[in-house]
């Protein structure tokens, strides 16, 4: 083969596989995906798109092969290929919130309106006493994975739950990532009932990623 159709053939297909980047609703699902396959009308409703939408957004990210499809009985069910397609998502999350200016200005903007202002990392509240883990993302995601020690109540069964939470420690929350919006709803709702509460920057698979997760 001459070089130049080489490097042209090589380019090329890595540029096609980038596409499925390039749009916002696919970014969504790749975040959604990221804490356990779900079916596409649970993706359509999460991000509040059509199932018909959605469907053809799950596609291009299949012929992309950033996601894997498995079918049980009449649902099918979507999630991340694997390792890798977490690590280039996450590289391009975390370039965005580092190079992007409009990105750290809107999440800042967010955390300042619901009160969930500042976040805490990992490392500063690791094997912390005083602190006390609420994994607040539904159900199934929790026992998917989730963080050692970490109390599971989701966030619509917050309010109603707040009771099973130690008032003489720190609450950090935390849910999906960064852009997830669930932490930053406990942190407030946690504040207004006079809980010390803090919003956990990093996700579960932020923290334990590791390849084992991926294997079948």
């Amino acid at each position: 083969m001459e070089k130049r159709l080489f490097k042209d053939a090589i380019y090329t297909a890595i540029a096609g596989m980038t596409k499925a980047f390039s749009n916002a609703n696919r970014l969504e699902i790749l975040d959604l995906l990221a804490n356990g396959e779900k079916t596409v009308e649970e993706i359509a409703t999460q991000t509040s798109m059509s199932v018909a939408n959605a469907s053809q957004h799950l596609q291009i990210l299949k012929n992309a092969r950033l996601v894997g499809a498995r079918r049980q009985g009449t649902f099918i069910y979507y999630a991340l290929s694997g390792l890798k397609a977490y690590a280039a998502w996450k590289a391009l999350r975390d370039m965005a919130l580092e190079l992007e200016p409009d990105v750290q200005r809107t999440l800042d903007q967010y955390r300042l309106e619901t009160n969930s202002y500042p976040g805490c990392h990992f490392d500063e509240i690791y094997q912390e006493p005083a602190a006390q883990l609420l994994d607040v993302r539904p159900v199934e995601e929790f026992a998917a994975g989730h963080l050692s020690n970490a109390l599971s109540i989701p966030i619509q069964e917050l309010s109603e739950r707040l009771g099973e939470l130690p008032r003489h420690k720190t609450i950090i929350a935390y849910c999906r990532g960064p852009f997830c919006t669930y932490a930053d709803e406990a942190v407030a709702l946690l504040k207004a009932n006079g809980y010390k509460a803090l919003r956990l920057e990093e996700s579960y698979l932020d923290i334990n990623l590791n390849e084992d997760q991926w294997k079948n």
